[in-house]
């Protein structure tokens, strides 16, 4: 026999619309006793045979607490008739046939089956709160109903929810409303003062009500364990009143006995996060202390964090509240806030989907095969954060550059962890460190494990595995409360993958599997100590004095998600040699070729960054192509071609061309330092074309380079008309300098004046046009005479000459008339 509570009016509506239809939508007040009467009412429907009822609870609490509730009613133990499961814990039998669940649960059920195979109707209770995994499993179930199963009940419930609109999505589902009478509940308004912290205006209110009204509990919902935890510090409400705390990261013993009736003769405190908002039933409460916050994640797509925001409450929301105080008789709700504040707030509050990270959406959505246009969303998901979810999960390996699933892909969206965390979890088994992936992964899922404000503890995970690793390990801020969970949660995940707790795992590694989970946050010192940039650009601090202040890179898990100066909470040092490994793909590399004097030689500065860190340069050597041969072109040009290995006869041959070009003209080129240097580009970048260094252009021939600038036309007439030596009358050839003076001046012909003994008239060159300079020594190679007219010489100076040489070397002949000696 059901109790009577107010949705019972409503049952049989409810009964004929998922009968007839499948699918329905009921709005019940708080305490109208949906959560726990429906699923027990809908048991004998003919339609259910011997499938399950599947109820989704938004957290872990109420889905106990609900179980619990509805076995009590059937006088049965829990996991016989009625049971549940959340991601920790379960307690189901094979005759259980209500199942209550945490919200991912069905979710990770659908992807393992899409049909519900086994499964008659799936309840969305408290679908107001709008919850990411609510959205998201109502609309795979849909899906599956519109094509696996068409048989597959729905029924969506709620205090407060726009009925309309869901009935709407559901195909104009019936709308069931429960008309029975809730208690009365009255509403009181207590502003805080301007300025007024939340803790003492909520101190000041219990105070005053539980002085005010003689009887009955007191729920006072704060918007964070911290506010809860200093509140019940300074409370301090008398010998004869119980104070529970009431928030997710209690143990669930905790969380139970705030739940239960108090002792007979003594009143009771609860102060609650939001989590005692819906579904639950705190017993003996009849006063609600209302501050009218709400903590709630807010992702920003820009900088790829998360940061916590307290927003007020909306209207629904404190109506949920309030109508705590109205489950069990006539109650009072003190709200901290005006009237006026009151009418301006939002009707509800913003859905989940709208301002949530949705990396763990975009990947249920690529791996359920149909894209987020496709499915029945009641709101859908913002197009430019879903985009950015999915270049996320690209970077993270579970999606394919078009958008598919990869192989870890499916096995990350298998374990109960964001997309991060499961990437991270898979990598650790990889590489033999399942454990430490384990640990890590509870270290960055929950509260954090050690106590005290979060400016004063310390940064690095590190020391938080050591604590987790080892139950013997002490700390002056280690929460073991916190620890314990923890503890478990790794235990779960370890047997979840296959691996044994406590086997393999160097903490040590900590930094590189915290990048692969977290490669969008990898951290550089930038400026003094405890100052570092993130990937992205943002700013972001630990104090000078943390351990981790004075590393080079930093891998982060968790930052305060400002767009500038965020506080780093937790961190591992990071290898600069362990970046390739993260994020490899997405190094960017940026080569300037330039020429290193310390070398003498080209060089390609490869300067390397990942996003904005800048991961310092490396040289090496250019690879060949356009951008070498240019480096090298230029190079030649700022030397004034001095870069380029001249040889004598590459210089003698320069200067015999550029003779002619100045004496005959066209066509014969202009091979000056000048006209060369003018003309690299058409001359010398061809034959550099897989050059990468120096020693390249050492290898040049300058004197085949050079000829091969000769016109073909002209190029056989080069020896003849600027020879590089001339035949002297003693039967030797004397070379012939071309560089002596200016282009186009006589070449010079430097011999002991002996070896033109038999010569009449001076040598001559450019076909007989150009005489020579001769240079004439003595036996000694002094000059004796430069003349460009040997005749005149002989008959002029010779005589002078000859006696002066006579007497400084009597050894050699001396004739009076050289032309005819020989």
């Amino acid at each position: 026999m059901l109790p009577g509570l107010p949705v019972t009016d409503c049952l049989p509506d409810l009964r004929a619309a998922l009968a007839d239809r499948g699918v329905a939508v009921l709005q019940a007040p708080p305490g109208a006793g949906k959560t726990t009467i429906v699923p027990l009412a809908l048991l004998d429907e003919p339609w259910r045979g011997d499938d399950r009822i599947v109820m989704l609870e938004p957290r872990r609490l109420a889905t106990r607490a609900a179980a619990r509730r509805m076995a009590a009613l059937r006088r049965e133990a829990v996991g016989e008739v009625v049971g549940y499961r959340t991601r920790d814990d379960r307690s189901v039998g094979p005759g259980t046939r209500v199942e209550v669940v945490t919200e991912g649960i069905l979710t990770r059920r659908l992807q393992r089956d899409p049909a519900l195979e086994g499964v008659a109707l799936v309840i969305f209770d408290e679908f107001h709160e709008r919850s990411l995994q609510a959205d998201l499993g109502l609309a795979l179930a849909l899906d599956a109903r519109r094509h696996l199963r068409p048989d597959l009940r729905i029924l969506v419930m709620s205090a407060t929810l726009d009925g309309d609109k869901v009935a709407a999505l559901l195909g104009d589902a019936p709308l069931v409303t429960s008309t029975g009478e809730a208690w009365p509940v009255d509403v009181r308004w207590a502003p805080r003062r301007p300025r007024e912290h939340v803790e003492p205006a909520a101190v000041a209110a219990v105070r005053q009500v539980l002085r005010a009204e003689p009887e009955g509990d007191v729920l006072v919902f704060l918007p964070g364990a911290a506010e809860i935890e200093r509140t019940a510090e300074a409370l301090d409400p008398g010998p004869d009143v119980d104070v529970h705390t009431l928030y997710g990261a209690l143990p669930a013993g905790a969380q139970d006995a705030a739940l239960v009736p108090g002792l007979p003769g003594r009143r009771k405190v609860v102060i609650a996060t939001d989590i005692a908002e819906t579904s639950l039933t705190v017993e003996g409460v009849r006063i609600v202390v209302d501050a009218g916050l709400a903590r709630k994640p807010v992702f920003d797509a820009t900088t790829g964090l998360t940061r916590l925001e307290t927003v007020p409450a909306s209207r629904a929301s404190a109506d949920q509240r309030a109508g705590r105080a109205g489950r069990l008789g006539p109650g009072v709700a003190v709200r901290l806030w005006s009237k006026v504040e009151h009418a301006a707030r939002r009707r509800f509050g913003e859905p989940e989907i709208r301002q949530a990270d949705l990396a763990g959406l975009a990947l249920e959505l690529a791996v359920w095969g149909t894209d987020a246009a496709g499915l029945p969303f009641l709101d859908p998901p913002p197009p430019r954060a879903l985009d950015e979810a999915r270049r996320l999960l690209v970077s993270l390996g579970a999606l394919d550059p078009d958008g598919l699933p990869t192989a870890a892909g499916r096995s990350m969206v298998a374990l109960p962890l964001h997309p991060r965390l499961a990437r991270m979890v898979l990598v650790a088994e990889a590489q033999g460190q399942a454990w430490l992936g384990c640990l890590l992964a509870a270290v960055l899922e929950d509260r954090d494990v050690l106590r005290g404000r979060p400016d004063e503890r310390p940064t690095d995970v590190g020391l938080r595995l050591a604590l987790l690793d080892d139950p013997s390990a002490r700390h002056p801020l280690a929460d073991g409360r916190a620890l314990h969970r923890a503890r478990d949660r790794a235990r779960d995940l370890a047997r979840r993958i296959g691996t044994v707790p406590g086997t393999g795992g160097d903490p040590t590694e900590a930094g590189l599997l915290l990048a692969h989970a977290y490669p969008d946050r990898i951290a550089q010192a930038r400026g003094g100590p405890g100052r570092f940039v993130l990937r992205a650009g943002t700013e972001a601090w630990v104090t000078p004095d943390d351990a981790l202040a004075r590393e080079p890179l930093l891998a982060v898990g968790e930052v305060d998600g400002r767009r500038t100066g965020g506080r780093i909470r937790l961190a591992a040092p990071l290898a600069p040699n362990e970046l390739d490994a993260v994020a490899g793909a997405e190094i960017t590399e940026h080569a300037r070729l330039l020429w290193d004097a310390d070398r003498d030689d080209l060089v390609a500065r490869v300067e390397r960054s990942l996003g904005r860190l800048r991961l310092g340069t490396v040289d090496r050597r250019p690879t060949p192509g356009l951008p070498a041969t240019t480096a090298l072109v230029d190079r030649v040009r700022s030397t004034s071609l001095t870069a380029l290995p001249w040889t004598p006869a590459a210089r003698s041959l320069q200067a015999r061309v550029a003779f002619l070009h100045a004496v005959a003209g066209d066509p014969w080129p202009d091979l000056s330092d000048a006209a060369l240097r003018r003309t690299l580009d058409q001359w010398l970048a061809p034959l550099l074309g897989s050059a990468t260094g120096r020693a390249d252009l050492d290898r040049l021939d300058l004197t085949r380079v050079l000829r091969s600038l000769v016109p073909y036309s002209v190029a056989g007439d080069l020896d003849r008309l600027a020879p590089e030596t001339l035949e002297v009358p003693t039967g030797r050839r004397a070379r012939l300098d071309y560089t002596a003076g200016d282009p186009g001046d006589p070449p010079v012909l430097a011999v002991r004046v002996q070896d033109m003994f038999g010569a009449a008239t001076t040598p001559t060159v450019a076909g007989g046009r150009v005489p020579v300079v001769l240079h004439l020594l003595s036996p000694a190679g002094r000059p004796v005479q430069v003349t460009s007219d040997l005749a005149g010489f002989w008959s002029g100076s010779w005589h002078d000459v000859r006696k002066e040489m006579a007497g400084r070397y009597p050894k050699h002949p001396w004739p009076a008339d050289p032309t005819a000696a020989g």
